[in-house]
């Protein structure tokens, strides 16, 4: 049984549905709870959860910025060329614009977020792990 199984049936927030729209750009499941769909609101606010293991692909927010709301789980968040940095509930992360990063679950526990997402993704190349036990040390290469 992984940690933080719990999260399975929605945290602080539910856990919305299989992030189908998105897929292309994770390794592994994930799922997308929408959380402000106010027009006049030109950020994206939603709740993603992801799967133990599951991680996104590189990406940059171009003309904007992506704040994570650690609120369940344990995960990692890395930017190009720094340290992963292990994150767990109540952990806070800023990524502005035009850095290249990831995030997403350890692989032995479910991992939950609230992005807050102005500007406009830039997907790119998967995160080269050299297999999922190097996923769990502090430091993972580029």
């Amino acid at each position: 049984m992984a940690k933080h199984d719990e999260l399975k049936n929605g945290g602080v927030f539910p856990i919305g549905e299989k992030n189908e729209a998105y897929a292309q750009y994770f390794i592994g499941q994930s799922y997308l709870q929408g959380l402000v769909g106010d027009p006049e609101v030109n950020v994206g606010v939603g709740n993603v959860t992801f799967e133990p293991g599951c991680r996104n692909n590189w990406h940059i927010h171009r003309g904007g910025y992506q704040i994570l709301l650690v609120t369940g789980g344990e995960g990692w968040y890395q930017e190009e060329g720094k340290k992963a940095q292990r994150l767990k509930t109540g952990d806070v992360i800023v990524t502005h614009d035009g850095v290249k990063h990831w995030h997403g679950a350890t692989k032995d526990s479910w991992f939950s977020h609230v992005a807050i997402t102005a500007g406009t993704p830039e997907w790119l190349s998967l995160c080269p792990m050299n297999g999922m036990d190097l996923y769990d040390k502090t430091s993972l290469p580029l």
